[in-house]
């Protein structure tokens, strides 16, 4: 589905939903007088409120003690997420509360017992933050405004009082435990004491006030442990190099050995200048070559021979070189030998002057750090206790409460307005859960999904009798269409004899027809119309025609059928009365003579309209659905349940008739905007109607009716 689907369906639900208001907008209304008409009683019968209010300032606790908190006095105020919400619920408290009802005897005077009077106090007082300050506004409501103004005050001092009390208890426990924290600590400062002198003593340290390890002979020591300790580490890097180098001197092959050999910075190296003149004459002799020289050319030979004897003087001054190294080495592994004695005797003497100065720095670290805690609490204590001395007003009243002159309850025009919207919502909810509950024909669709057949013609709301009007009238219109649709619908030419039923009564069926025969006549068609409908005959009202001889009589006496149609003062339009009713209505309608009255009509009228009585009410329509050729159902809309309907079309198909279409009468076109597309010739028609003349009388001559003259002549 594309976006432009969607969006067609989207808006077909939206009107879909505005039309189920549009019809049930009486039952909105009525639900939001109702609902609007409730609001106002109970607004009028509750009880006045009247409402005073106190605006404090509540500060953040300072005034707290900790002993191993390094502030001194009082601390910054801090405040929480929490902080309003938690003083709220103090305000709210049974310990704040409860002072108010004692104060102002309200158990007394609401004549209850102290818990509940302390209930209902609770319900009444509210409190709440000013947005964007720190102040907290008390509110409260009563019936009598001068108790709202004096509870509201003695609530917002008992607050006060209580909270100054849970601050002094805790200021006095803190200074309490301050002080048993002193004693402790100085106690643990004099065991430090002791400790320190022992250590001092033992290990021979002197002590100072710096955090320096001095003791006598010290820094002797320390050089002499330090210079082992470097001796050490240069000659077991010497003894490194010294092996690194031979195992070289002993993986590279001749030529590599050379290269290498050459480039180690030893005494008496004398590889290092040999091997730059031994290259230089190798290179020579390569030169002698590529001239053109021969091997036994004197130059070659010659220079050749001096290469072989430097050659020789390189080997052997690389053994020479291993050697020597090889005797450095072995020195090298002794002198390491010697430092390594001293070198784990400088290092155990190391551990043992770290651990007496690891004690001794231990020591004196806990004595100096209880030691400054000890006077940092002697402070704070003396800080502690002066503070207590001095009175710090952390709730502030900034707006007295006074008495309200006007009550805030209940709220009029807020009550008002809530009671219009919900009666509203209602109302349309109401509508809705109706229009669920409907199961009436409500649309063109309802009818071809429900039936499987075409809907012929939407004939409007309060459509009259088109003979007796202007035949130009828009209302005219919607038979012309039924009239086109009857043509095209009918697969057999043949097929004119059309009986026109209904499922109750009062569902429009005969005026209908009367109007169909109507345009039908005016169109050219020769048109006869039968009141078969003998339980309440109306047709012969439509033309102020005596109903006392007509289809009853020519199926009971010999009559002719001449006697019984009649000339309507309509061209082209003939009627066929009822007659007198009989006792047995559907015993005489089917009978061998009404299927020949049926098949004598057809042969000498262009079409034939049979007025039946309601199918689902009698048998009677189901005979004259049998006998003629095609039935036509009138639905009016929003009156029969789609469960009916479908039971009207078994009723016909039953018995052998043939369902030619629906015609939904009585169509509200202005509420139901659905329908205005198969009504537009209203908008076509109306700015004629000024120029459209008197109805012409009838007995006028007209083209149709000469043209059918012959048909006429026909039957009479």
């Amino acid at each position: 589905m594309n976006p432009s689907q969607q969006q067609n369906e989207a808006s077909l639900h939206a009107v879909d939903y505005w039309q189920v208001i549009k019809n049930r907008y009486g039952v909105i209304l009525l639900t939001l007088l109702l609902v609007f008409m409730t609001a106002s009683v109970i607004t009028y019968v509750m009880p006045k409120k009247y409402e005073s209010f106190a605006t404090i300032e509540v500060k953040p606790r300072g005034r707290t003690i900790d002993p191993l908190d390094g502030v001194v006095g009082n601390r910054m105020p801090t405040m929480t997420p929490q902080f309003f919400g938690t003083e709220f619920e103090k305000i709210k408290s049974r310990n704040s509360l409860s002072r108010v009802v004692e104060k102002l005897d309200l158990n007394n005077k609401w004549g209850v017992s102290p818990e509940m009077a302390l209930q209902i106090l609770k319900n009444i007082v509210n409190t709440q933050n000013i947005r964007g300050t720190d102040l907290i506004s008390i509110t409260v409501r009563h019936q009598v405004k001068e108790d709202a103004r004096d509870i509201t005050q003695e609530v917002a001092e008992s607050y006060k009082e209580y909270r100054t009390e849970l601050e002094s208890k805790s200021l006095e426990k803190g200074i309490s435990e301050l002080r048993r924290a002193v004693r402790d600590q100085e106690d643990k400062v004099e065991e430090d004491r002791k400790i320190l002198t022992t250590i001092s003593r033992t290990k021979d340290i002197v002590y100072s006030g710096d955090r320096n390890f001095s003791r006598a002979g010290g820094i002797e020591e320390d050089e002499n442990r330090i210079f082992s300790l470097n001796e050490y580490s240069k000659i077991e890097s010497e003894k490194m190099q010294l092996e690194s180098q031979i195992q070289s001197l002993l993986s590279y092959d001749s030529e590599q050995l050379l290269i290498y050999a050459s480039g180690l910075d030893l005494p008496d190296n004398v590889i290092k200048s040999l091997y730059p003149q031994y290259l230089e004459l190798k290179r020579q002799i390569d030169g002698l070559r590529a001239s053109g020289l021969g091997e036994r050319h004197p130059s070659v030979v010659t220079n050749q021979r001096v290469l072989t004897t430097m050659k020789d003087q390189l080997d052997e001054g690389v053994i020479n070189l291993r050697a020597r190294l090889e005797g450095q080495l072995e020195m090298a592994k002794e002198r390491l030998a010697k430092a390594e004695v001293k070198k784990e005797e400088a290092k155990k003497e190391a551990v043992e002057g770290n651990i007496d100065k690891q004690d001794y720095d231990d020591a004196k670290r806990a004595f100096e750090t209880d030691q400054a805690l000890l006077e940092q609490m002697k402070l704070k204590l003396i800080s502690a206790e002066i503070d207590d001395n001095i009175t710090e007003d952390t709730i502030v009243v900034h707006d007295k409460p006074v008495i309200a002159e006007s009550p805030v309850s209940p709220n009029v025009t807020l009550n008002l307005v809530l009671g219009a919207v919900v009666g509203l919502i209602f109302g349309v909810g109401i509508a809705f859960f109706l229009e669920y509950l409907d199961t009436s024909v409500k649309s063109l669709e309802d009818v071809e999904r429900y039936l499987q057949v075409p809907v012929l013609a939407v004939i409007p709301k309060d459509v009259g009798v088109l003979h007796k009007q202007n035949g130009m009238s828009p209302d005219a219109e919607a038979y012309r269409i039924l009239r086109t649709n009857i043509e095209f619908n009918r697969k057999n030419p043949e097929d004119n004899a059309i009986t026109v039923v209904s499922g109750g009564a009062g569902e429009g069926k005969s005026t209908t027809l009367v109007n169909l025969a109507y345009i039908c006549a005016q169109g050219g068609y020769t048109t006869l119309m039968i009141d078969a409908d003998l339980r309440r005959p109306r047709l012969h009202t439509f033309f102020d025609i005596n109903n006392s001889v007509g289809l009853t009589n020519f199926l009971t006496t010999e009559l002719m059928l001449e006697d019984v149609i009649l000339q309507t003062p309509v061209d082209n339009l003939y009627f066929m009365p009822s007659g007198i009713l009989p006792a047995d209505a559907a015993g005489i309608l089917n009978s061998r003579r009404m299927s020949e009255l049926i098949q004598d009509v057809k042969q000498r009228f262009d079409l034939v309209l049979v007025d039946s009585p309601p199918i689902l009410g009698v048998s009677d329509a189901s005979v004259l659905a049998s006998e003629a050729d095609l039935t036509m159902i009138v639905v009016q809309h929003r009156k029969l349940p789609r469960n009916m309907l479908i039971r009207v079309k078994q009723a016909v198909e039953n018995v052998g008739g043939h369902v030619i279409g629906v015609v939904l009468n009585n169509v509200d076109v202005r509420s139901d905007s659905q329908y205005q597309y198969y009504t537009s010739y209203y908008t076509y028609y109306a700015p004629a109607e000024s120029q459209i003349g008197p109805p012409v009388a009838s007995g006028s001559g007209s083209a149709s009716s000469s043209a059918d003259s012959s048909k006429e002549s026909d039957l009479y």
